[in-house]
């Protein structure tokens, strides 16, 4: 098709005079050609049904005919040699389709015969516009009158072309006497063809006349006009203005539509009183609200331009919108009605306020609102909150009626438009609008100083708390379900829907929900209906289950915040407290736990019962899922109560029959499955979220849901996998809260979730994802551990605590096979460590793809696990790791033909030196050193001698200052006496503690070696022999060689032995044979030790036998005795004793006969469930933005202390500091422990924020020391600590034994 008929060039003429039609708005309003040009070019990016106008349909389908078999032929041009790699990628395709395509010969002649037919086309319309330009010409006045008044009803005329429209341009004389023909003392016939001139000027022009302030007048008088033709062309003048005009003229215009308002409803013209209703079909009632859609429509838009203009032009309009709807229609002081005021008009408009919405969204703007509010136009405030009182005050005088649907809502809307309102349903719509326009002002500092208000009939003002209890019981007084006209709309305009959105937005501010919803009364009002229900109070509420869900969601959105916790907790006062005044928790707490007993008889039978015990036990969620939380509901056994709900709802649905084909009714049942389904799912997710917390896992494996609890987990992070591949913090919590203890490690195995993890982290590792594209090579990592492997690497290390190893690792052997595949992948954490630590084999090195990437990252776990030091001895003892890595380095050096050969500088023999001095050396910060594991700058980049054999070199070990020789010091003989003499008065022992504060505080380096042990044998020795500071009852033990003359030691404690030997001899603390020595003190403790054990049947390996892990408490001990086997053994009899026993020396309580069987069989340590678990608490409280920092990474602070308090914290401290360490707790007591712990984390603040941010939080904590910390200089700190933690850290800690759960 490449010419066009005569009956084409017709058609083609009736659609583009369509097109410009329908754009002629856009091109009218151009300044110039060029700019109209602009918005035709541009016109498929601005107007949205450009491809709906006849015209382009018709090019496109031209273009289709003509150019579709050019098309389709380059494509399968260019598909064919895309296949062969000649060309790539989408849009080069459609690139080099589109260039040929434009070279062909059929699109230069389509575009040829385009052009031609277009110009004959164009000319034909310029024909047809001069034509009825001269026609318009000879028309009478009267024509011309009618045909302009056709051109502005409501709907525009299409019949007409477009260009018949056209702008009058006037000059300063001709608006001045335009200005003055509108005058109202004109005649009506002058003054309507005046109008009809103004409305074809350009509204420009005349806004920027000398003449405007006069017309404005004018106008402003004439909308007033009992003509209503005249006063709408004035009201589709402003309409346009507003439209086509910028802001600083168009405030004018405003204003002056503002103002005729406001004195049309001060004039006294006439009043409509509200019991009357509103009919708007009436014509006057009508002109009205069209005046108020039009200004409330300008509302809307204003703020997204005021901003560019000066604040005074705001301000103006800000203020005349006030001042009119702060009109209040008063006729005369006789009448007793109340009359519609403009603020009805406007809520009739825009019920939910969002004119104010918009003005009070920016500061620049609402700075100006809320100062006239406060200043000038308080009275519309108090009018809003005068209003709400009243809906309440009706809503509440309704409860006692036989119909709980108020007046208010009285009638249902039908199908057809509503064209009147009652006098009820305005009120509820002014009430709507307050509700609103309160809810948004309240938001913000300056709107909330607005309050207390003064209202006229009530003595007391009504302050920011009144209006929040009122707002809240405005939930379950009102009807939930208003039945006006408003209910055909989508939004809910049901007062409880309406006041919980408003809540909602307020828990969201922490300013406004510290002020508004954080106070005693508020949470009164919203636990109202549940004490109602507690107590069996009659109550009379609309859909009592609603109502419960809405309290539950603001109660839960309030538990979610620090502060809203701590008022649910304690309450806002002293009083709160009070048994005739329950807290918050206390209200919450008895009533989930009556729904989960099903012991609420309201709610009995109900379908939404379900969802209201899952709205409850979420908000109970929300409270023990912290420390504080769940030390405030332990007390209340929610967990119990839990877990007994889900055991029964996991036996219904397991009796729940499995839908058959023919049966009466398979989508019942279905539904049925599908509820209980949902119910258990709730119940395993509130029992998983104790886990959040160390006791909270302790309690959650009494209920024995431990395993499915970590199934459910598992299967929740799978199915979210598949959406967002995103794990949430919460989670990364849990699993290494989980991971910390025996139990939790086995279910994590049991689960499948360690083999997922050992799966995702091959795939990143080794093979890539299987649903990624690989279009070109993958980049060579440029760090140790490639960036896409970092969040794997973290989770393991999160998983792989010493518990966890023990139980998945312990009597494993290491698999060495001959051969591997290359599509073998490791499923478990031993697979991991044969694969990528111990390559002892070349099979093992050729079935990676990747083996030095591969390699050093599982180097880098190696140093991370073998931080933790039983982790390390357990590891060398089942897998040689140390002759491995010596084995590997021999191996790497340059041959020679004389002598040994250097070493090849790589980045696998770096990391095998760094792990080789780390596990064959103990010693704090000054105590070894490390290699580091980069390369310097310069001719010598690697310094750090290597080594393939034992000793290791002297250059990592630091030099032992000398002791320095203390004279006298006074402070310590004067502790020294109260030892030697003690007092067996009450005093004595806080007395022997003031002094050692003292010395510790002035010469901490004097409480050391013979000293020191001197000081804690002495004191530990009186303390045992005083019944009320012994904790424990213990037998005789007479330590002798012929008791453990047939003992001897595992592997793991004889290597632990030979460490600490060599440790002691470092320091010059242990002389020959100290191997021996220290050997039978282990196997006495273990010894004494087991008479105070009892029999337990378990599955977890850590309880079969001895304790899993090495006694650095007791080494520790014998250190500080200088090897002294009798003294050391004496100590720690007396000690065993004492409490500080059960969490300084952790195999003490090991499956010991002083602990409930319930905690035995669980494997879960005392200083995990009480000392960790309070050190996680305090940590939030005194240090949040560190606690924020362990939660952001998924790590949790209990897992390191459990690592630093089992081995005493080696490694981390040096040895003064370990021993200072030790003496605090046992003279100053068990809690320093926890202070102890919080006082290092304090120390390493800036350091945890900051690889935070880095992503390595984790691996920091467990690899470094702890630089520059000492005992000493935070011992003022946790004295501060301790009167405020100690009365709750002490009880509970004296509660191990009685443990309930």
């Amino acid at each position: 098709m490449s010419h066009f008929t005569s009956e084409d060039e017709a058609l083609l003429q009736s659609m583009l005079r369509q097109l410009l039609q329908s754009v002629k708005e856009k091109i009218t309003g151009a300044p110039s050609v060029e700019c109209a040009e602009e918005i035709l070019l541009h016109l498929e990016e601005t107007d949205e049904n450009f491809h709906n106008y006849e015209f382009v349909k018709y090019l496109r389908q031209y273009i289709n005919n003509t150019l579709g078999s050019v098309i389709e032929e380059e494509t399968e041009k260019c598909t064919s040699a895309q296949n062969q790699g000649e060309v790539s990628g989408y849009d080069t395709l459609v690139q080099h389709v589109t260039k040929k395509t434009r070279e062909s010969k059929e699109y230069r002649e389509m575009m040829l015969a385009l052009k031609n037919v277009m110009m004959v086309v164009v000319e034909s319309l310029i024909n047809k516009f001069e034509e009825d330009r001269m026609c318009n010409k000879e028309l009478d006045s009267k024509t011309k009158k009618e045909c302009q008044s056709g051109y502005y009803t409501d709907n525009c005329s299409d019949s007409d072309s477009s260009f018949n429209q056209s702008y009058t341009f006037m000059n300063q004389e001709q608006l001045q006497l335009l200005a003055e023909r509108l005058d109202p003392i004109q005649p009506k016939e002058v003054r309507q063809e005046a109008l009809q001139t103004l409305c074809s000027a350009p509204p420009s022009d005349i806004l920027n006349s000398e003449s405007w302030p006069n017309l404005r007048k004018h106008l402003t008088m004439s909308l007033s006009d009992p003509d209503a033709t005249f006063s709408e062309k004035i009201l589709r003048f402003y309409a346009k203005t507003f439209s086509s005009s910028p802001f600083n003229m168009t405030r004018e215009v405003y204003t002056s539509l503002a103002k005729h308002l406001e004195l049309y409803f001060l004039s006294g013209e006439y009043y409509l009183p509200i019991s009357a209703g509103l009919d708007v079909s009436n014509t006057d009632i009508n002109r009205l609200l069209k005046k108020v859609r039009l200004l409330n429509e300008y509302q809307k838009e204003a703020p997204s331009f005021w901003i560019r203009h000066p604040e005074k032009y705001m301000e103006e309009i800000v203020e005349c919108t006030l001042s009119l709807l702060s009109v209040k229609c008063e006729p005369g002081p006789l009448a007793s009605p109340e009359f519609l005021s403009p603020v009805y008009f406007l809520a009739l408009l825009d019920i939910k306020a969002v004119w104010f919405k918009k003005w009070t969204h920016a500061y620049y703007s609402r700075t100006v609102v809320l100062r006239l509010l406060e200043k000038k136009y308080k009275s519309l405030i108090n009018a809003a909150v005068q209003q709400c009182l009243d809906y309440f005050e009706f809503c509440k005088s309704a409860v006692d009626r036989t119909s709980r649907v108020g007046v208010f809502s009285q009638q249902r809307c039908s199908d057809k438009q509503k064209f009147a309102y009652t006098g009820p349903e305005l009120q509820y719509i002014y009430f709507v609008h307050s509700l609103c326009l309160l809810g948004r002002l309240l938001i913000y500092k300056q709107g909330r100083n607005l309050f207390p208000v003064q209202l006229k009939n009530r003595k007391d003002r009504i302050s920011l708390t009144d209006l929040l209890v009122l707002f809240t019981q405005l939930i379950y007084y009102s009807p939930s379900y208003p039945k006006t006209a408003l209910t055909v709309h989508t939004d809910n305009y049901s007062p409880a829907s309406l006041v919980i959105e408003i809540l909602q937005v307020f828990c969201d501010q922490t300013g406004c929900a510290a002020e508004c919803l954080y106070t005693d009364a508020v949470i009164d009002a919203l636990l109202h209906p549940i004490q109602n229900l507690l107590s069996g109070t009659e109550m009379c509420i609309n859909c009592l289950e609603t109502t419960l869900i809405h309290v539950a969601d603001i109660l839960a959105r309030i538990a979610a915040v620090e502060d809203g916790l701590s008022l649910l907790l304690y309450g806002g006062n002293e009083n709160s407290a009070k048994e005739d005044n329950p807290t918050a928790v206390h209200v919450i707490v008895e009533f989930t736990k009556k729904l989960l007993h099903d012991d609420v008889s309201l709610l009995s039978g109900s379908e939404r019962l379900p969802v209201v015990k899952g709205a409850f036990i979420f908000v109970c969620r929300q409270m023990y899922r912290t420390c504080e939380g769940l030390q405030v509901l332990f007390p209340y056994g929610l967990h119990e109560s839990i877990a007994e709900a889900w055991k029964k709802t996991s036996l219904l649905s397991e009796r729940i029959p499995t839908p058959v084909t023919g049966a009466n009714s398979p989508s019942s049942i279905s539904q049925e499955s599908k509820n209980v389904s949902l119910s258990e799912e709730t119940l395993l997710d509130a029992l998983l979220n104790f886990s959040a917390t160390p006791k909270g896992l302790f309690l959650l494996h009494s209920t024995g849901a431990m395993n499915d609890c970590v199934t459910f987990m598992f299967s929740s992070i799978s199915k979210r996998k598949q959406i967002s591949e995103c794990e949430e913090f919460g989670n990364g919590v849990i699993v290494t809260q989980m991971a910390t203890t025996p139990t939790g490690a086995v279910a994590l195995q049991s689960s499948g979730f360690i083999k997922a993890l050992v799966t995702e982290l091959w795939a990143l590792l080794e093979c890539g994802k299987d649903d990624v594209r690989i279009t070109q090579p993958r980049s060579t990592p440029v760090d140790p551990i490639d960036q896409s492997c970092q969040k794997s690497f973290l989770s393991l290390i999160n998983l792989l605590t010493y518990p966890a190893v023990f139980e998945l690792l312990s009597k494993q052997d290491m698999p060495n096979k001959p051969v591997y595949s290359l599509r073998e992948i490791p499923t478990d954490i031993i697979d991991i460590i044969d694969r990528l630590i111990i390559l002892n084999s070349e099979a093992k090195i050729h079935s990676l793809f990747s083996y030095e990437q591969s390699h050093i990252f599982g180097l880098r776990l190696l140093n991370v696990l073998c931080c933790e030091l039983n982790t390390l001895l357990l590891l060398e003892t089942q897998y040689k790791v140390s002759q491995v890595l010596l084995t590997a380095q021999e191996e790497n050096v340059i041959e020679a033909s004389k002598g040994p050969g250097d070493f090849i500088i790589d980045g696998l023999s770096i990391e095998r030196n760094h792990v080789l001095v780390r596990i064959n050396l103990i010693g704090g910060p000054q105590e070894r050193i490390l290699p580091l594991r980069v390369l310097d700058k310069g001719s010598d980049p690697y310094p750090w001698p290597m080594f393939s054999s034992f000793p290791l070199p002297k250059c990592y070990l630091s030099k032992i200052p000398r002791k320095a020789d203390f004279r006298q010091d006074n402070d310590l003989d004067k502790l020294l006496s109260l030892l030697k003499n003690p007092d067996k008065q009450s005093g004595w022992a806080e007395n022997c503690r003031k002094q050692f504060c003292k010395v510790m505080k002035a010469k901490p380096d004097i409480i050391s070696g013979m000293i020191l042990a001197e000081l804690i044998e002495k004191f530990v020795s009186h303390l045992s022999e005083s019944p009320l500071d012994c904790y424990f009852s213990t037998e005789d033990y007479k330590a002798t060689d012929a008791n453990v003359k047939n003992e001897s030691l595992s592997s793991v404690q004889q290597l632990g032995v030979e460490m600490t030997v060599r440790y002691g001899k470092y320091l010059n603390l242990l002389k020959e044979h100290a191997e021996n020595e220290l050997s039978l003190v282990l196997m006495n403790c273990e010894k004494f030790l087991k008479q105070q054990q009892t029999t337990v049947v378990s599955s977890l390996c850590c309880l079969q036998g001895a304790y899993a892990g090495y006694d650095w408490f007791a080494s520790s001990v014998f250190l500080i005795m200088s090897g002294d086997r009798e003294k050391t053994l004496t100590f720690l009899q007396q000690f065993s004793r004492l409490l500080i026993s059960a969490f300084l020396w952790l195999p003490r309580l090991h499956i010991s006969m002083h602990l409930p069987i319930t905690t035995v069989e669980s494997g879960i340590h005392p200083v995990y469930f009480c000392s960790a678990h309070y050190v996680e608490m305090l940590l939030k409280a005194e240090l949040p933005l560190v606690f924020s920092a362990f939660h952001m990474s998924g790590f949790t602070p209990s897992q390191i202390c459990l690592q630093w308090i089992t081995q005493c914290f080696w490694n981390y401290m040096d040895w003064s500091e370990i021993c200072h360490y030790i003496a605090t707790c046992i003279f100053l007591g068990p809690d320093y422990q926890i202070y102890m712990c919080i006082a290092v984390f304090r120390h390493l603040q800036q350091d945890i924020l900051k690889h935070t941010e880095a992503q390595d939080l984790q691996v920091f904590l467990k690899e470094e020391a702890l630089h520059g910390f000492r005992v000493s200089d935070y011992l003022e700190y946790m004295e501060s600590l301790e009167p405020i933690y100690r009365p709750v850290l002490l009880k509970d800690m004296r509660n191990i034994r009685v443990q309930t759960a």
